[in-house]
């Protein structure tokens, strides 16, 4: 194993942002990760676990202590009970891993097409898209307390999974996931149930298969610039700034109303809400932020907004991060000011003051 120091973190990222890491070892296996520990113990170092970099925003000033570069690949599969229990490890690509998926005839996951990242990183925070979440198919979930080393398998229902939440992201630090075990449908037919991509299959004639539905999730996600490719400049970016708002319908109602007031819209029924578990309603983050005065295409320099996407946060080059930061704070205050919804960030943040340095 090599301890690197001074590395670069921006290239390890979709946002290409942020400073060096004072440490970095790339993890290959879990005697790597081992050996890690102990050399972080000996010196009293912070540890941070990066993935595929895809939902973490890095301070320009870099982040102290060790980085572990966890790429741990593989994956292998068991039928068990009519399902088929595929594991995969936690550094290999996400997509990749949907995309055997669907080509094997494992239902479960086709909906989440196109997201970056690795597979250690989806439980972290529940991935969801398109009317499907990894908490409905996580079986278990393998992991190393960083603090002593050692290793278990926490079952679906220890993971604490919520809504782009979980036990691992509200104790960061604390816990590296080594692998993931995902309970698929083997021959099982795609769930449709997101409305936008069932009005973008409802012009075949047939049932769509898993394929048909993962070609056209990836469509849509690339209309929005919501695959990362060199091609897209509007493709830098950690997916979506902002997780959508989950209100009381009491809370829902008030802010249609006074939307109405201040002319925003006609009638309460215009301002998009959807049902949300224990009674509750979703708001849509974007459209807050179009209505709050930043619409897509909105540029500050080396920073904006997608011009696809409200809730898409975009480096065009040659920016920082403390400048897409104050994008993002001022973004949360005006929301906040106009319609008394605080905006929640989804990505992680490195080497920051704050935690949550868009407060």
């Amino acid at each position: 194993m090599e301890i690197r120091e001074g590395v670069p973190l921006g290239p390890l990222t979709t946002l290409g942002l942020g400073g060096p890491a004072r440490w970095l070892a790339e993890i290959g296996d879990e005697v790597e990760l081992g050996e890690a520990l102990a050399w972080a113990v000996s010196r009293r170092a912070v540890l941070h676990v990066l993935g595929g970099g895809s939902n973490l925003v890095v301070a320009d000033g870099g982040v102290d202590g060790l980085v572990l570069r966890v790429g741990l690949t593989g994956v292998r599969a068991e039928s068990r009970g009519g399902e088929v229990l595929a594991t995969a490890a936690a550094g290999e690509t996400w997509d990749s891993f949907v995309a055997r998926c669907v080509e094997e005839g494992w239902q479960g996951v086709e909906c989440l097409s196109g997201i970056p990242g690795t597979v250690g990183g989806t439980p972290i925070q529940n991935v969801g898209a398109y009317g499907q979440e990894v908490a409905a198919v996580i079986r278990r979930v393998r992991v190393m307390d960083l603090a002593s080393g050692a290793v278990r398998e926490l079952a679906a229902g220890e993971c604490g999974f919520g809504y782009r939440s979980s036990a691992f992201r509200a104790l960061p630090g604390q816990l590296a996931v080594l692998a993931v075990t995902f309970a698929l449908r083997p021959g099982g037919a795609p769930e449709v149930r997101y409305p936008e991509l069932r009005r973008a299959l409802d012009a075949r004639r047939a049932a769509p298969s898993l394929a048909e539905v993962r070609e056209t999730v990836l469509e849509l996600r690339r209309g929005k610039s919501m695959v990362l490719s060199a091609e897209d400049p509007a493709s830098r970016s950690v997916g979506s700034f902002f997780v959508n708002p989950v209100v009381s319908r009491d809370e829902a109602e008030r802010l249609a109303a006074a939307a109405v007031v201040a002319g925003v819209v006609a009638t309460p029924g215009e301002v998009p809400a959807h049902p949300a578990p224990d009674g509750k309603v979703k708001l849509s983050a974007a459209w807050l932020i179009e209505r709050a005065g930043f619409p897509r295409g909105t540029r500050r320099g080396a920073v904006g907004i997608s011009p696809r996407h409200a809730l898409a946060l975009v480096h065009h080059g040659g920016g920082s991060a403390a400048a897409l930061v104050a994008l993002a704070r001022d973004i949360r205050a005006a929301v906040r000011a106009r319609f008394a919804v605080d905006l929640q960030p989804e990505p992680v943040f490195w080497g920051f003051a704050s935690g949550d340095p868009t407060a």
